[in-house]
């Protein structure tokens, strides 16, 4: 490589991400063929527009390329190209979700999502974000003694204040969301529901957590986290799902999520992520993914119910996914997030802050941590290494 200082800070990055334990849910590691199809040829062709339908000429290769990418995506689901259309055009997960409010909710109405201290995303509807400014923003939380979600409550509120899109989806709540519930609960109020599954995506194509599309009517999700993919998103919709449009007539909403992705908020797609994610979307298709997502599961399981032993207070009582959130300030051992993830970090083992439900304090130094299994499983750690991994844990926070 001619530019020597780019090169250093990679060789630098391979070296750190190679000798630390990496316990951040939201990251993985890829494949040589992902990193390979991320950085070829497919980067230099600007192609605006949607495949059979480009701005520009020379497109021969890019449609077929975007042919096959969502001819995977929806194989990888079992999903029927009669009821289901796919967007495989985001650039990551935050504008993927802003394409679904566009498309459906009308500026200044509301969408009800998770709070962030539940353990919902930004775009969720929270108002740091766009999503809680151009729209009304709803939160849902979870019962304070449980730590789940209470969806009796959940309904009472949701009937209240009649969202337009109900989001179910979590980047740090643990347990199985019950899509069949939250489904009676968005037409009980009339809304869309909308699931974003970007953090156990790769688990629902591996088996190993519910599948929502029996039940949502649109689908986000990013093709990093548990799916090991680039950053990237698709977006997935019911081709019989409609909404009026301004002439009162019925339009699918695939049709207008399409306009909200291009030209609504984005130009060109960036053709090498789509050959990555393409390339994601067959490797998550083997068995031996299968087997690597039910042990994304397992491995968390055993961290979960070790650090409970250790005398740790972990939310909701374990997990049922890829993630853990630990209680380091509440539960009566005084060591706040920032001082937890510098701790650890310092001992060669890389998590994040969080907040917790019942947060009292900053978001900037929140009272728990957040750790996941998905990238130490695919180096290939099992439960005994884990249980090891929290045993080191204990050690390092109780110094």
């Amino acid at each position: 490589m001619k530019d020597k200082q780019i090169e250093k800070l990679i060789k630098s990055e391979e070296a750190r991400q190679k000798k630390v334990i990496n316990l951040i849910p939201s990251e993985n590691y890829v494949s040589k063929d992902v990193l390979t199809a991320l950085g070829s040829i497919f980067d230099n062709k600007y192609a605006e527009g949607y495949a059979h339908a480009r701005y520009y000429g020379g497109q021969t290769y890019t449609d077929q390329l975007e042919d096959l990418c969502c001819a995977r995506a929806l194989k990888l689901f079992n999903l029927s190209s009669e009821k289901w259309a796919v967007n495989v055009q985001p650039h990551s997960g935050s504008p993927a979700n802003l394409a679904v409010y566009l498309a459906l909710v009308p500026i200044g109405g509301k969408i009800m999502g998770m709070a962030l201290t539940a353990g919902g995303h930004l775009t969720h509807g929270q108002k740091v974000s766009i999503t809680g400014k151009a729209w009304q923003p709803v939160s849902y939380g979870v019962d304070p003694k449980t730590e789940v979600i209470d969806y009796e409550a959940l309904k009472a509120q949701a009937i209240t204040e009649k969202p337009g899109v109900i989001v179910a989806g979590f980047t740090a709540y643990p347990r199985v969301v019950n899509f069949k519930k939250m489904r009676e609960i968005a037409d009980a109020c009339g809304a869309y529901l909308m699931v974003d599954m970007s953090h156990f995506a790769g688990l629902v194509a591996g088996g190993a957590y519910p599948s929502p599309f029996e039940y949502a009517d649109v689908v986000t999700t990013t093709t990093h986290k548990t799916l090991r993919g680039p950053r990237s998103a698709m977006i997935f919709s019911r081709k019989d799902k409609t909404k009026l449009n301004i002439k009162n007539e019925p339009v699918s909403i695939s049709t207008l999520i399409d306009k909200a992705v291009f030209p609504g908020l984005q130009g060109g797609p960036h053709m090498g992520q789509i050959a990555a994610v393409a390339v994601t979307l067959k490797e998550d298709a083997t068995p031996a993914f299968k087997k690597y997502a039910e042990q994304v599961v397992k491995n968390a399981q055993t961290l979960a119910n070790e650090l409970i032993k250790l005398g740790w207070h972990v939310i909701s009582g374990g997990t049922d996914s890829h993630l853990v959130l630990v209680d380091t300030w509440m539960g009566g051992k005084g060591i706040s997030g920032k001082e937890a993830e510098a701790k650890l970090e310092k001992a060669g083992i890389i998590c994040n802050k969080n907040t917790i439900p019942g947060e009292t304090r900053s978001p900037f130094d929140p009272s728990g941590i957040r750790l996941g299994s998905p990238a130490e499983t695919t180096r290939g750690k099992k439960e005994k290494d884990f249980k090891a991994i929290a045993e080191k844990i204990d050690k390092v926070l109780r110094k």
